[in-house]
């Protein structure tokens, strides 16, 4: 298989997800696409880019949701040195969320 071709079929999953309707779907999906483990674990790193997004520190994370240093290390330097993924979701979803008064 050529890279172009890996590329194509890497592409299709991210295509499909963007396909999704609502979340009701997106957890549909994901839920017959990843274990539960592989489930928590993204979660898991989610929450610890949104809390290092707003300022808290490595400590205080690891009490809260019990993700190891390295889980938050490594999203850190994500948020730092990363592609941009998160700066791109972040700032979206914590617009959704002062909108819904969470």
């Amino acid at each position: 298989m050529t890279k172009r071709e890996k590329r194509e079929h890497s592409d299709l999953l991210y295509e499909a997800i963007l396909t999704l309707k609502d979340l009701d779907e997106c957890r549909k999906f994901f839920s017959d696409l990843c274990t539960v483990a592989e489930l928590r674990a993204m979660e898991q790193r989610f929450e610890v880019a949104m809390l290092l997004s707003n300022g808290m520190i490595y400590n205080d994370i690891l009490e809260r949701t019990g993700a190891s240093s390295a889980t938050i290390s490594r999203v850190n330097r994500s948020l730092q040195y990363g592609a941009d993924g998160y700066q791109a979701v972040l700032p979206r979803i914590k617009a959704q969320l002062n909108d819904d008064g969470v």
